[in-house]
């Protein structure tokens, strides 16, 4: 008997780009939600500085590594401590929209598993600020920890008491390492590239600047990380089959393989 699979070309069900009108507003919903989802959050300053206070402690308990060192190791050179502001600035919103516009060129299907992962994650991280509002370390004295982006510049936060566009106390989870974690993730998954796990550099570098910046303790990227994690069991990435020519990429098909020819 000779059997043989029907080209992935050829197969029914690939998945299609979905309508760009309404991933566009889907998208732009999932940011508008973010922003001012956090600002909902505020008005809990005193619970905030008390959850700081708790958290550094429990760092300390557990041994985990001190902030102070790795803003120590930025403060050597303005020129690090100012870039490691610019990035925490100006990379976080643009990375994550620049990988879901690839994803939805290049990889549609992967691009809906990528939006649902970071729509989830990002739902969920708005609930804790209600619950567990929290102070920043650059905020809290007895870290020895200083305002980079205050100091040496540039900054995106004002005063807390007239900084109306963000919720300042609102430091778990670190949605600056979740959707990083998620960008790495999502290309190394989506792509076959042996240089593909290159991408791990781009959250292991955003946890140093947002740690060395003084934006986020550690456990906030730990937060961050289960979060995500339940995401990722819950919300499962396309499966992966035949191989696309002349890229080393496989195109995306369903699970079900047709048989024809059978029984020649």
């Amino acid at each position: 008997m000779n059997a043989r699979t029907e080209p992935a070309e050829a197969e029914p069900g690939s998945i299609a780009r979905p309508p760009l009108v309404r991933e566009f507003l889907l998208v732009a919903g999932l940011f508008l939600v973010y922003k001012l989802g956090r600002q909902l959050a505020t008005g809990h300053t005193g619970e905030a500085f008390h959850n700081a206070h708790r958290v550094w402690d429990l760092e300390r308990a557990v041994h985990l590594p001190d902030e102070v060192s790795v803003q120590s190791a930025l403060l050597h050179g303005n020129a690090a401590v100012h870039l490691a502001n610019t990035y925490y600035a100006t990379v976080h919103f643009p990375a994550t929209l620049a990988f879901l516009v690839w994803l939805y060129l290049r990889r549609p299907a992967h691009y809906v598993w990528a939006r649902r992962v970071l729509a989830a994650v990002t739902a969920t991280a708005l609930i804790l600020p209600f619950t567990f509002p929290l102070a920043p370390p650059r905020m809290l004295a007895a870290t020895g920890l200083v305002d980079t982006a205050r100091l040496y510049g540039p900054s995106v936060y004002g005063p807390p008491t007239s900084d109306h566009l963000s919720n300042q106390y609102a430091a778990m989870p670190s949605l600056h390492f979740g959707w990083a974690l998620m960008v790495a993730i999502g290309l190394i998954v989506a792509t076959r590239s042996r240089w593909r796990w290159l991408w791990l550099l781009h959250p292991l570098v955003t946890l140093l600047v947002i740690v060395g910046t003084a934006n986020h303790y550690w456990l906030d990227a730990l937060a961050a990380t289960v979060l995500l994690g339940i995401a990722l069991a819950v919300i499962h990435p396309p499966h992966r089959t035949a191989s696309t020519a002349g890229r080393g990429a496989r195109r995306l098909v369903p699970k079900e393989r047709f048989l024809v020819g059978a029984g020649r």
